[in-house]
This record gives C-alpha cells, structure tokens and sequence, in this order.
C-alpha cells in the first residue's frame, strides 16, 4: 500500500496516447513551418487568372460572340475618334441611337425569333405597311392617338397569323415569313404607289421634338421608346417563364415538349412580338421620314437578321441576349458614320462591310458550338 502511494503518477494507457497524439492545430501549424511559411498557391498570379478568365469568356458559345461585338465597337468607335475630327463625342454616339432607333426596336423583335430558332423575312414589308398606314390615315383626317395602336394592332395580328401558319400547317418560318412579306408588301402599293407625305401637327411635333441632356446634346423620343422596348426585353426573357421557354425551344424543341413548356404557344408568340416590333419599327421610321412610301425598309429585314447575329445570337437558337443584338446595331450605325464622315466612300461600302462582318460572325459561332460540343 506504502509502495502504492509513494509510486510517481503515471498517465493511464489512453492519456499516454492522448498525449503522444498533437492537436490537429498544431499538427497542421507544425506541419504548415515544416512545408515553409508561403502562402497556400491559389492557382497563379492575378494577371493569369484574368487571361484565363478572359480566354474562358470569349471561347463561350454563350458569351464570346457578343463580347468580340463589344470589343469591335469600341475599337471602331475608337478608330473613328482617332481618325476624323470631332468623331469622339457624347452626340456622335447619341446620333447612333436617333439614327437607328426604328433598328434597335426590330432586332429586338427579331431576337425573340431567332432565339427559338426561326426566321422573320416579313418585318421590312411590316415597317413599310406600317407607314403607309399611318401616313394614309393621317392624311384622312384619323388622330394619332388612333392611328398608333391600331398600327400596332394590325401588325400584331399579322405576327400571329405567321405563327399559326408555322404551328398549326407546319410550314418553314422562311416560306411563311416570305409570303407575308410579299402581303404587306402589295398592301402597301395597294394604299398607294406614291409617296404620302404627314402634315399631322401633333404627329410632327412628336416627330421633330428633341429632349435635351446637357452639354449640348440631345435624343429624340424615338431613343426613349426603343430603350424601353429593349428593357422590357430584357426582363422578359430573363425573369419570366416565358423567355426561358424561348431559350428552351431554340436549344431542343422536343426537350421542351418533354419538360412539359408550352412549347406551342411560345412559337406563335415570338412571331407576334415580331409583328409588333415591325409595326411600332414603322412608327419611329416614320416620325423620321415624316411619310409612307412603298418602296420605304427594302432590304430593312437583313439588316435586322445581321444585326441580330452580329450581335451573338446563334442562327440555330438557343444563344443570345437582346443587349447583344442592340450592339449589332451600333456596330452597323458606327460603320455607317465613319463612311459619312470619309465623304469619299458610297454608301454601299456599308454593305461590304455587312456582309464580312456577317461571315465572320457565323464562322465563329460554328467554331465556338463545335468546341462546345
């Protein structure tokens, strides 16, 4: 018993153990001055992670073609401004805008479309049908505030007849679109096969009125209405059910038919937000011209299409953004601005121009899908 007690304390088997054993603390922050004091690597320097990042955006079927829209805008902005005196500045860039409101408002019609995969030939006959109309009506004695949405009423339901016909009797977007087109366009020499000009007063007060911003520079409510259009765009494929199916149908029309999307009435409805864009398009193209011609927008539906897949909306569906068509337009009206601004050019250097930025642009969507998959 007097051994037991004069015997020194020694620790039981477990708290042996427990003691041999280090804290996982100190383990680590033994084993962290062991392996030296650097930092933890973080997968390179900060400059490398953005080329990375960068090189990830612009090889995105998603991201790429609208951010290469978006660099080629500024760059050409930029080249203008370097080049030709009083080119950079806040009312150049504005005139884009008040130069092709009528454009921005019939890309974004056309986005809806192409997004699902589709094609709208008809919306330069609409815009033309459209200021016929109006210029026809006002002429008669009709008030704007009437004029204005039964345009846009009529053309509206000429979207949804192209709907029905592409639905119900399954013709191809392009035959049904190009014998639209041809309607409107005989229903405007039907109106008449001359010029109409409008001497409305309220109409050409709405016409020629100027909404100042300070330093000089102005825009006109055509700009107003056309970024309304486009932000009401914006929400509406992004935050509704209804733009997710349109993306839905563009990237597989039968997944969206298994997923239970109301696949159906989505493709009837693009074609009548189409009519509708053409016909409030050919409002603000008349408040620019101030008349209704037959002939007026003839080739008008290819800029919109250009425009749309310059922008990075892919031809076959399923890719694309609204922001990104508006791009295309700028891009088109920059282009359009620095042939002005040489003087020495025609004017059909723009269509040149069109054209190769147009091939260049479905070649990198081929390229950038082909990655993908």
């Amino acid at each position: 018993m007097t051994k037991l007690l004069d015997a020194p304390d020694r620790p039981s088997r477990g708290s042996a153990r427990r003691a041999a054993r280090p804290t996982r603390g100190a383990g680590r922050g033994a084993a962290g001055r062991g392996r030296g004091t650097g930092p933890a690597p973080s997968g390179g320097s900060p400059i490398a992670r953005a080329g990375r990042a960068a090189a990830a955006l612009l090889t995105s079927p998603k991201y790429g073609p609208v951010t290469v829209t978006a660099i080629l805008f500024v760059a050409v902005f930029v080249v203008g401004g370097i080049r030709y005196r009083g080119f950079f500045s806040g009312q150049v860039f504005l005139n884009l805008l008040v130069d092709n409101a009528y454009l921005i408002v019939l890309a974004v019609g056309m986005t809806f479309v192409i997004l699902t995969g589709g094609i709208d030939l008809s919306v330069g006959a609409v815009v033309a049908l459209s200021g016929m109309i109006a210029a026809n009506t006002l002429q008669t004695g009709w008030s704007p505030a009437v004029v204005i949405p039964l345009i846009l009423v009529l053309t509206s339901v000429l979207g949804l007849l192209v709907g029905l016909m592409i639905h119900v009797f399954k013709v191809q977007p392009f035959i049904a679109t190009l014998a639209a087109m041809f309607l409107a366009r005989g229903l405007c020499y039907v109106i008449s096969q001359s010029s109409i000009s409008i001497t409305e007063p309220t109409f050409v007060q709405l016409a020629v009125s100027r909404i100042p911003l300070g330093g000089g520079m102005s825009i006109t409510p055509s700009v107003i209405i056309a970024l309304v259009v486009v932000a009401i765009a914006v929400w509406v494929l992004h935050a509704t059910r209804f733009g997710r199916t349109v993306y839905a149908i563009g990237g597989s029309e039968t997944s969206g038919l298994l997923m239970g999307l109301p696949v159906a009435r989505t493709k009837v409805l693009v074609y009548v937000i189409s009519g509708f864009c053409s016909g409030l398009a050919g409002v603000l193209f008349t408040f620019y011209t101030l008349s209704g011609y037959p002939l007026t927008a003839i080739g008008t539906e290819l800029d919109a299409i250009a425009a749309v897949v310059i922008g990075g909306t892919l031809l076959t569906g399923g890719y694309g953004f609204v922001l990104g068509s508006v791009l295309g337009v700028l891009v088109l009206g920059v282009i359009q601005t620095i042939i002005t601004f040489e003087g020495t050019l025609s004017s059909w250097w723009t269509k040149i121009f069109i054209g190769a930025l147009l091939l260049v642009f479905i070649i990198l969507q081929k390229v950038l899908t082909a990655r993908r998959r």
